[in-house]
């Protein structure tokens, strides 16, 4: 009996050896991976130029076509096993000319706002509406004030986020349905125009765009946002003027639908070439911004994993794959189409990881999966640690992987702070200067640490 225990005590000792050597080695290369990021500015040089020589890139656009080429180009000089093109068809909305919207008022005088187009949206006529302006908060005051009120005017709809939050995503998410379906909820009671608030927790003269949705049912209206500044003004001057009448002028319109692209790389798995591990953000932007936080810092830092890998000459067991996705701003139909392509060649994704918080520090990850490979996911936490990574909750992840869900895929999104995000978000204050070299660089990083422990040990 005693001899039992000695081989068992010996046999339990030689487990956690092992294990504590595992998980040294686990920690050496996950350092290495943070020191070639924080000490290789390649990726932050090459969100440079995405914003700033090509800029602005909603989908269907030159901006967008350039920037596929460009991506392309940037992954291939990484040298992974395969780089190609996935095409992926899109709508095509063009803004066209500055917008106008200037209010004018018998008592208070005239005053130019600061507006855009909201996205899809029709334009006005030549010479744009003119009319008066009824100011409601939400759907149900929609309702409540009728068509009587509301025909042949302007719905003005300024319900702002709420500053109480702690998450400005629940901020956002509890006034961003005014942009996305005012206009179809304000067409069904004889409105010509609607202006909306912009969804952010800012007070400044951006307008934040966005896009927004039609019904086949109603016919559309032109519909913009304003800067938080100008909502401001325009329901103060509307407290004093009840009749002052507003002017917007609005030439962007749909075209037909073109061929674009996500822009995909991988290593070859060593071990399970078959299994893939997906990861990346969103190529495509909004144009009157550079697209810096939302989303070209998070798809950055899907192909810094590649660059990081092939500096350090890791070869993954499994396939590792950053993909750009087109068309997450309008219509999902990159998305759409990778999930779709993956489900017909009968790929097994073992995870799927998206950045698209934005560039600033990372927290953790938000977990969409099951308690097991939830907890699997914690027990890194400690690897993690010496950089500060802490968030690693039970939550959603991204659009771009959303459609692999059903496919029975775990599904993680890196969480940053989100305290500033909704500042640039969608509006022309995202622009690279905006962005922190190490805090871009701590979040690829980050994403590659994560990829390494999957690959290593599944989930």
């Amino acid at each position: 009996m005693r001899k039992l225990i000695i081989i068992t005590l010996s046999l339990l000792l030689t487990v956690l050896i092992k294990v504590s050597h595992a998980q040294n080695q686990d920690s050496v290369m996950i350092r290495k991976m943070y020191t070639e990021a924080l000490t290789n500015p390649a990726g932050y040089k090459n969100l440079e130029y995405l914003c700033t020589k090509i800029g602005g890139r909603i989908c269907g656009t030159a901006g967008a076509r350039e920037a596929v080429q460009y991506v392309k180009k940037l992954m291939e000089g990484m040298k992974p096993d395969t780089v190609y093109l996935q095409p992926v068809k899109v709508k095509h909305w063009e803004r066209g000319n500055k917008e106008i919207a200037q209010i004018v008022s018998k008592k208070k005088g005239k005053k130019d706002l600061h507006v855009c187009s909201l996205g899809t949206s029709i334009g006005t006529e030549d010479g744009g509406i003119k009319a008066e302006v009824v100011e409601v908060h939400n759907f149900d005051e929609l309702k409540t004030t009728g068509r009587k009120a509301i025909e042949g005017k302007i719905v003005f709809f300024n319900r702002a986020a709420d500053e109480s939050r702690i998450n400005t995503f629940e901020s956002y998410g509890g006034a961003v349905d005014q942009r996305a379906r005012g206009a179809m909820q304000a067409a069904r009671f004889g409105a010509l125009a609607v202006i909306v608030r912009s969804a952010t927790t800012a007070h400044d003269n951006f307008p934040h765009t966005g896009v927004q949705h039609y019904a086949d049912t109603v016919k559309p209206i032109p519909a913009m946002c304003v800067s938080t500044n100008d909502a401001d003004l325009l329901s103060s001057w509307l407290k004093e003027d009840p009749s002052l009448k507003l002017n917007m002028n609005m030439n962007c319109i749909n075209l037909p639908e073109v061929l674009s692209a996500n822009v995909i790389g991988e290593i070859r798995g060593s071990e399970h070439p078959e299994e893939v591990i997906v990861f990346g953000g969103h190529l495509d932007s909004w144009d009157i911004g550079e697209g810096a936080h939302d989303d070209g810092a998070g798809m950055i830092q899907g192909l810094e994993v590649l660059r990081i890998y092939k500096a350090l000459g890791i070869k993954p067991k499994h396939t590792i794959r950053a993909v750009a996705f087109m068309d997450e701003e309008i219509a999902q139909r990159g998305a759409a189409a990778y999930a779709e392509t993956a489900k017909k060649k009968g790929e097994k994704h073992i995870a799927g990881i998206e950045a698209d918080r934005g560039g600033a520090s990372p927290w953790g990850f938000s977990i969409d999966a099951p308690d097991p490979q939830l907890n699997k996911i914690r027990s890194w936490k400690p690897v993690f640690s010496p950089y500060n990574l802490w968030f690693f909750e039970k939550g959603g992840s991204g659009v771009d992987i959303h459609n692999l869900k059903e496919q029975g895929t775990p599904l993680i999104g890196l969480v940053t702070d989100p305290q500033r995000y909704f500042d640039y978000h969608h509006s022309g204050n995202d622009t690279f200067d905006k962005v922190n070299v190490r805090e871009l660089e701590l979040g690829a990083a980050a994403i590659a640490g994560l990829v390494y422990l999957i690959d290593n040990y599944g989930l």
